[in-house]
């Protein structure tokens, strides 16, 4: 089993910054695709970045790309994101989550793909 904990979420105002953190427990990710999504009020969870496990390749949704940059230490089992810029409409809850394959090719963007997730954690940006 794999326990993810995510952290550094907050409320910003719009053009600011936050670091998003994913902290692994019980067995490592260095194995997995690791990959970040958000959910708003009312919505489907949509899929933000995803990280190679190896950090060789990453892949970002059009709405993020520029803003947002995905990346690990697996040393730290640990994934980040790096967001600047922000918008009243990235707010939303961040999930991490574990690619359910390890060493898998694919830099899948479907939450079906991913069996491990954490419990969220809040970003909410002010316009």
């Amino acid at each position: 089993q794999v326990q993810l904990v995510e952290s550094g979420g907050g409320l910003v105002q719009a053009g600011g910054s936050l670091r998003l953190s994913c902290a692994a427990s019980g067995r490592t990710i260095s194995t997995r695709n690791m990959g970040w999504f958000r959910q708003a009020p009312g919505q489907e969870r949509e899929f933000v970045a995803v990280i190679r496990w190896n950090g060789g390749g990453t892949r970002y949704a059009d709405p993020v790309k520029g803003r947002f940059t995905i990346s690990r230490d697996n040393a730290k089992n640990t994934v980040y994101l790096e967001m600047n810029s922000l918008k009243p409409e990235d707010t939303a809850v961040y999930y991490c989550a574990a690619h359910r394959t390890p060493f898998s090719v694919v830099l899948a963007t479907a939450a079906y793909e991913y069996d491990y997730w954490g419990q969220g954690t809040q970003v909410t940006v002010s316009s």
